[in-house]
């Protein structure tokens, strides 16, 4: 056997690899490269423990921006550097790879995720749109004439699709995602407090007590900072209630990303949808009340799904041996 096949979701904050029966990598997608000889110096979650920890010499890049490809080069470094690692040098193995891309991509963004992962060491590559994968990873019964549909928080970019016969019936991307869910907790904490607070600490903020619709069970959490004035350091305590207020206005946009979907879509497959429910996957389906929100917005029930951070990688690697069935429904580079 000299064809290994392979699933890759190629994230913008994590990028995930699997083979047909379970998630064999997982790493930060996040590169240190030494800015004068441009050569890498750390990988993954080595490179992640350095985000705004490191002198000029040294530049830490995310390669991907809202879920497509922003620097090609480290792209490909990063991948041909996890392909390694999955299957040895790749001499003899060069794997067959399906890689997911985000809906409505331009077809330059999907030839250059193409040119990547071949350049990166791969024997074949196909791509497949993450709400197909995610839906195939989600066990979602959409070989069958009736709907179905997926949201994907990713860290990136939001996507809504309501899929039915293996192919997307109607879908919205929203190239807006977790990363702006902390961009408005660093905001709302300058504004509020006259505190900066970095990235790093904005996601804590939301992990930990974050939530998209009020709670029951306040929590609080006291970070550092660096007062706005004065320039020094300074504690800031943050209630869940702050939290909900600083995330309403990104959140407000993913909802009506996933209403422009379901407007879109026609009133058979919507009163499946109604029947069955949304799924929610994707890392910002982990925030407490996600689903609450949505289907409070929505009108229909929301549900998270049982591997919502695996389920796009997991059903790339089950879209390989489907090929056949799925080959209409798949972008062609």
């Amino acid at each position: 056997m000299f064809s290994k096949d392979l699933g890759i979701d190629l994230g913008t904050i994590y990028t995930r690899l699997a083979d047909p029966g379970q998630v064999i990598l997982e790493e930060p997608t996040i590169v240190a490269i030494e800015v004068a000889e441009q050569k890498m110096v750390a990988v993954g979650a080595e490179a992640r423990d350095m985000v705004g920890r490191v002198p000029d010499t040294i530049e830490v890049a995310r390669p991907l921006k809202n879920g497509v490809i922003a620097d090609y080069e480290v792209s490909q470094t990063l991948l041909s550097y996890l392909l390694r690692r999955v299957s040895g040098s790749l001499r003899f193995i060069r794997p067959r790879v399906m890689i997911s891309v985000p809906y409505g991509v331009t077809s330059v963004e999907r030839r250059a995720v193409y040119e990547a992962v071949m350049e990166a060491g791969s024997h074949e590559a196909h791509l497949i749109q993450q709400p197909l994968a995610a839906a195939l990873g989600i066990d979602l019964p959409i070989g069958s004439p009736s709907g179905n549909m997926v949201i994907c928080l990713g860290g990136g970019c939001t996507e809504a699709a309501v899929l039915a016969m293996y192919g997307i019936v109607s879908a919205d991307t929203l190239r807006s995602g977790g990363l702006d869910l902390d961009e408005a907790i660093v905001t709302y904490v300058r504004r509020k407090y006259g505190v900066i607070i970095g990235q790093v600490t904005a996601e804590q903020l939301k992990v930990k007590i974050g939530a998209a619709v009020p709670q029951d069970n306040e929590q609080s959490m006291e970070v550092q900072g660096q007062d706005q004035v004065t320039g020094l350091p300074r504690p800031v305590t943050l209630s869940t209630g702050e939290i909900v207020e600083a995330l309403q206005e990104p959140l407000k946009q993913m909802v009506e990303s996933c209403r422009k979907v379901l407007e879109k879509t026609p009133p058979e497959l919507v009163s499946d949808i109604i029947d069955r429910g949304v799924a929610i996957c994707g890392g910002g389906a982990l925030l407490r009340g996600v689903d609450k929100l949505l289907t409070k917005t929505l009108g229909v029930p929301a549900y998270l799904v049982d591997n919502p951070l695996t389920c796009v990688v997991e059903g790339a690697a089950k879209a390989i041996g489907m090929y056949n069935v799925l080959r209409r429904s798949l972008p062609q580079v």
